[in-house]
């Protein structure tokens, strides 16, 4: 899979802006603040709806502007897709693929496979569990449209359940309409558990591997999954926290409360590893998500690295550089030097200054 082109209009900084892409290593380089994470941004919503950064569609919008529209083109099994986004401040977005409107923006999901690398994932070892079940959702979502489907009525229902607890306060008789949402919770719950912890098994077949590499032999990486209630035991324990969630308003039991922990020889890197100990991890996450991403899809994704390479040492700047080769690879950093020094073949090259981009070959 490559991406051939963007274009954006009224996008964050950038007014009107079309770049093409090259099937290899792209750099975008230049000051900070200047747009090149922009970019990666753009590309970034068209294979998961969504900002890396989290901000709202109204965020994104161009000062004193009332819409985006970012317009791209993929290559995806030797068919050509064109891609619409129409990002406006007062109503849902709009997509439509060839020219054909989405009913639904998670329609979109699965065309595009991409991988996003920041500095902020060389973190997501020791951040909260929220942040390690995004990572895990947002790549089942891409990769299974029925995980995608369970996991957004999942939602639906917890939130329908939490403002139910809240209305039990003024109305003790709806108390008697909890079991109703409580058999859905657990129905969808338990498909979400079961993918989830074949997902991790899938992982952890890639990552010993790639991390025993990383490590020069030194360590044995793996993933635990830590679900927050086994699914034998899912339906007796929500029941049994029934008083406790009517108390606090809130649904305490379920996979929207799960977590993920990472071992290496058997100890626990949240806790007890170095930060170097942390980021090899991280490293070694995302370069087992392009290799679990190319078996499941029988295609490579496009990895999109947002000056990530400044933050690694040349050892593991070098074993991300030789993982990337037959994959399209677009990297923003602040100059060059950093990958002549590492020798990495770059095809195409770009310019960012304020808003405005401009190829150097």
């Amino acid at each position: 899979m490559i991406i051939k082109s963007i274009e954006l209009k009224n996008f964050r900084n950038y007014e009107n802006t079309q770049i093409h892409f090259d099937q290899g290593v792209n750099i975008l380089y230049g000051d900070n603040a200047q747009g090149k994470t922009n970019v990666l941004e753009s590309i970034y919503m068209f294979g998961t709806t969504k900002s890396h950064r989290h901000s709202k569609d109204k965020e994104i919008i161009r000062f004193e502007c009332d819409e985006a529209h970012v317009r791209s083109i993929f290559e995806k099994n030797d068919v050509d897709y064109q891609i619409d986004l129409q990002l406006r401040k007062e109503k849902s977005k709009g997509i439509a693929i060839n020219g054909v409107k989405l009913k639904k923006a998670t329609e979109l999901l699965g065309i595009a496979n991409l991988i996003m690398f920041s500095p902020e994932d060389l973190s997501i070892i020791k951040s909260g569990p929220s942040e390690r079940r995004r990572f895990v959702d947002s790549e089942l979502c891409q990769l299974d449209k029925v995980y995608l489907y369970n996991l957004t009525n999942y939602n639906k229902i917890v939130n329908q359940r939490n403002d139910l607890l809240k209305d039990i306060l003024f109305h003790p008789e709806l108390k008697d309409t909890l079991d109703v949402w409580d058999s859905q919770l657990v129905s969808l719950g338990t498909k979400i558990i079961d993918r989830r912890a074949l997902f991790i098994n899938q992982l952890n077949e890639i990552i010993f591997d790639i991390h025993k590499k990383l490590s020069g032999n030194l360590e044995k990486l793996t993933i635990k999954y830590d679900p927050n209630v086994e699914i034998m035991e899912y339906e007796g324990k929500i029941k049994h926290n029934r008083e406790k969630d009517i108390k606090y308003k809130l649904t305490s039991v379920g996979p929207h409360r799960d977590d993920f922990i990472f071992y290496i020889n058997d100890t626990d890197v949240k806790k007890y590893g170095s930060q170097g100990q942390q980021r090899t991890s991280a490293l070694s996450l995302k370069l087992s998500e392009i290799e679990l991403v190319k078996k499941m899809i029988g295609s490579t994704p496009i990895l999109l690295l947002d000056d990530v390479l400044s933050e690694l040492d040349s050892n593991r700047q070098n074993f991300l550089i030789n993982s990337i080769g037959g994959i399209q690879t677009i990297i923003t950093c602040t100059g060059l030097d950093e990958f002549i020094n590492s020798r990495i073949q770059i095809d195409k090259v770009f310019r960012v200054a304020n808003g405005t981009v401009t190829s150097e070959n």
